[in-house]
């Protein structure tokens, strides 16, 4: 008899992500994409910098759709659909 080993993970959601990303911006994206999220932190720290936070709005922009579509993408590859 072999034994099968289950391992349970949630679904990252979408709604989540996009609510977190607007209210945290590059913080919010460590829900779904770590590594973006500290790329993203660097980038918002030098283009805050550079255009006095002006610039910030254009970054959170881009925040918010790359952490929806890595919850997206983590969804797809972990539970194929």
């Amino acid at each position: 008899m072999s034994e099968r080993t289950v391992v349970a993970v949630p679904r990252k959601s979408v709604g989540l992500s996009l609510v977190l990303t607007f209210f945290f911006g590059s913080l919010g994206m460590l829900y779904s994409t770590v590594a973006g999220a500290l790329i993203m932190i660097a980038i918002e720290f030098v283009v805050g910098f550079l255009t006095f936070g002006i610039g910030l709005f254009f970054t959170h922009i881009v925040c918010m759709i790359w952490g929806a579509v890595a919850a997206s993408n983590y969804n797809t590859r972990i539970f194929g659909h």
